[in-house]
């Protein structure tokens, strides 16, 4: 599968959640499918997943407070119907397990190197991903996410989580323990990130879902 859309190499590129996301189903179900047949499960379970995400979507339908929501909605409850669907065949453990390798493996390493080309190829690697992640505050997360700034200088870039809407929708759902599986997928692109390179350092200390007040995404420049 392509991930050309989420290449923020291409010139003004600004994201657009309901492409993003169905891409980001796409490549997740397809993923579920492999890892029933790794596991000699029926087939027919994939089918009862996205049955059961057609329910949940119906029932949550109103915590969705803008467009932007809705498409974090399909995303967070694609999870929740994978888990439920496959926790009696796997137990709860390798259910999660397989619920974030379906979410984070198949665009991983589109991510990361659309994400190293930029910082590669930038003239100031700090400014460039601070416009990137500005850019996906304002066309991305929408209203179910409350960012604050304590600190937004020429050196530093501290942008602090307050509201994650992610972690409201897997609470509604009794399903809070698949948290960490949405911030894993963060992975991807600080992996990416060379300080030594690029001259400054990403550092977030805890999230929401692993118990924290708030996600700290802190950039700091070192050079």
């Amino acid at each position: 599968m392509t991930a050309d859309h989420f290449d923020p190499t291409a010139e003004h590129h600004v994201p657009d959640p309901e492409r993003d996301t169905t891409l980001l189903l796409d490549g997740f179900f397809e993923h579920l499918g492999a890892t029933l047949r790794s596991h000699a499960l029926p087939a027919e379970l994939l089918d009862a997943v996205r049955e059961r995400h057609s329910d949940l979507m119906t029932t949550n339908l109103s915590s969705a407070v803008d467009d932007m929501s809705h498409q974090h909605l399909r995303t967070t409850l694609a999870l929740v119907a994978a888990f439920e669907v496959l926790r009696p065949a796997l137990g709860s453990t390798a259910a999660v397990d397989a619920v974030r390798r379906a979410y984070v493996e198949p665009l991983a390493p589109a991510v990361r190197a659309a994400t190293r080309a930029v910082l590669d190829e930038s003239e100031d690697p700090f400014r460039a991903m601070v416009d990137m992640a500005r850019a996906r505050e304002q066309h991305f997360y929408g209203a179910g996410f409350e960012f604050r700034h304590p600190v937004d200088d020429d050196r530093r870039y501290h942008s602090d989580v307050h509201r994650c809407f992610y972690q409201e929708v897997l609470a509604a759902n009794s399903a809070s323990e698949l948290g960490p599986v949405l911030c894993a997928f963060d992975q991807s692109w600080i992996e990416a990130i060379d300080p030594e390179r690029h001259g400054f350092r990403f550092e977030r200390a805890s999230t929401i879902a692993l118990g924290g007040t708030h996600c700290p995404f802190h950039f700091n420049r070192e050079s």
